[in-house]
């Protein structure tokens, strides 16, 4: 399962209304992929439609959508939003990473 905080919660609705999306009935799509500083890096979209390997989760009011390869490396991962002074966006709290990179968006197992 992957948890969205509160604070994440309320900048993916907003960044979901301002894309054109419906937080009720759309979801928000997480990934991983090859590439980055640390050799995997997480990716983040909007999407209306899963597909038949999806997993779909809902946490805190967010329709999260994971393919089946990522799943396996995000389970008991947090999204986060941080708007601090050492920058802002979304953070990826994954209890698998071994390794992250200085920006946070690649880590390694």
């Amino acid at each position: 399962m992957i948890k969205v905080s509160e604070t994440a919660k309320k900048k993916v609705i907003e960044l979901m209304q301002d894309d054109g999306f419906n937080p009720a009935t759309d979801y928000i799509r997480v990934g991983v992929k090859s590439g980055g500083c640390s050799g995997l890096s997480y990716d983040l979209k909007f999407d209306k439609e899963k597909v038949e390997d999806d997993k779909v989760f809902e946490d805190n009011g967010v329709k999260i959508i994971v393919d089946k390869k990522s799943f396996l490396y995000l389970i008991g991962t947090t999204l986060e939003y941080s708007g601090g002074l050492n920058g802002t966006g979304f953070v990826f709290n994954n209890p698998n990473a071994n390794r992250t990179c200085g920006c946070g968006e690649s880590f390694s197992l």
